[in-house]
């Protein structure tokens, strides 16, 4: 009688064990092995039973033959959960990776096999790689303390809102064009349209009228809450006393800074982050350069564009304030040394190049207080 036997599927070689997540929004993935060269063990929980989670850790330290004190090194990508469960994990002495999602090498295929468990087994081999010093094999995001992600609410629903107020602004404007109605879009809106004719002077029709009426109240509500937001903004630049509204107030102290760039710049940037080198800064903030240079092809990628969009076009737009109400600073007689004579494009290429240089000396004046060369301070704050 032959017996078959099941041939061990691992040996602890290692007093750690290495966890992966693969976050969905009805289930969760997760990964355990202890080495490179070993078949991981794949568990499904529902998403975000945590008990389940603790579960399986524990199950997976005894598959494993390690203590119940065995050390344990997990990741997960960036995405919709956000970091609380990096928190969640980091509360149990787990030491937990936020990977950003883009940085993950894949297979350039055109076609690929892509399943939650392939991913999740790719995510451990990865972390593994990372564990064994080969640290550029993924980005790690730096995840935000609770205040300073909590800081950053007000600025980002402002511009949400913004968003939707322009769209339900241009939606109106071309309702009214599209029928040839001249109603400005003022308070007297609403009475005005009673007595509004179209373009070839006929009433307006019933279903136009009530929908125009509609959009008006839509618009007046999302009116109303910007404004209540922008007073928000406006009252904790007056009597906040934290980091960030500290660090709003120290911007704005220059000329060409107001209460947009300055509560975005430190809500985002500066008052609640921290950062080593100007690198950094740029890199975070999408302005760095990225080369291409493959044997004898050189292409200008221009900027990486990394981070938030928001961050990029508030700066811009200061860059272009900095121009106009500080004329003496060494970085505005830079731009036009160098750009002056040129035509619009490169002038709109060196915009770029002057926000890029302003965000760095702005975390210089923050950081270090050194004010940017022949910058001008506003009046009240002499």
């Amino acid at each position: 009688m032959t017996t078959t036997t099941r041939t061990t599927e691992c040996t602890a070689t290692t007093a750690r064990l290495f966890l992966a997540f693969e976050l969905g929004s009805t289930k969760w993935t997760m990964g355990f092995t202890t080495a490179p060269a070993q078949r991981p063990r794949l568990r499904t929980v529902a998403a975000g039973d945590l008990a389940a989670v603790t579960r399986e850790i524990a199950a997976a330290r005894h598959r494993f033959q390690l203590p119940v004190d065995a050390p344990v090194l997990s990741c997960y990508e960036a995405g919709r959960d956000g970091f609380w469960l990096h928190r969640w994990l980091t509360d149990r002495a787990i030491t937990n990776l936020v990977v950003d999602s883009s940085s993950i090498e894949v297979n350039r295929r055109k076609r690929r096999a892509k399943t939650d468990r392939l991913d999740t087994t790719k995510l451990l081999a990865l972390l593994q790689r990372w564990a064994a010093g080969e640290r550029k094999v993924w980005s790690v995001v730096h995840v935000p303390s609770v205040e300073a992600e909590d800081a950053r609410h007000l600025v980002r629903e402002i511009e949400t809102v913004q968003g939707a107020w322009t769209a339900q602004r241009n939606r109106l404007h071309g309702l009214l064009a599209a029928h040839g109605v001249a109603v400005p879009l003022t308070a007297r809106f609403a009475a005005r349209l009673a007595t509004a004719q179209t373009g070839d002077g006929r009433p307006l029709p019933a279903g136009l009228h009530d929908r125009l009426r509609r959009e008006w109240a839509a618009y007046e509500t999302i009116d109303q809450r910007l404004g209540e937001l922008e007073a928000l903004r406006a009252q904790l630049l007056a009597t906040d006393e934290s980091r960030m509204a500290q660090v709003a107030r120290q911007l704005m102290t220059l000329q060409g800074i107001g209460a947009i760039g300055g509560v975005l710049f430190s809500a985002e940037l500066l008052g609640t982050r921290t950062f080593h080198n100007r690198r950094e800064v740029g890199a975070l903030t999408g302005f760095a350069p990225v080369p291409y240079r493959s044997d004898q092809r050189v292409v200008d990628h221009g900027i990486s564009r990394a981070g938030r969009a928001a961050v990029r076009r508030v700066a811009t737009q200061v860059a272009w304030c900095w121009l106009r109400y500080q004329p003496t600073s060494a970085l505005t007689q830079w731009y036009h040394r160098r750009f002056g004579a040129a035509g619009k494009r490169a002038r709109r290429i060196g915009i770029v190049a002057v926000a890029r240089r302003l965000i760095i000396a702005l975390w210089r004046y923050v950081a270090h207080g050194v004010i940017p060369d022949g910058a001008v301070m506003k009046a009240h704050s002499a």
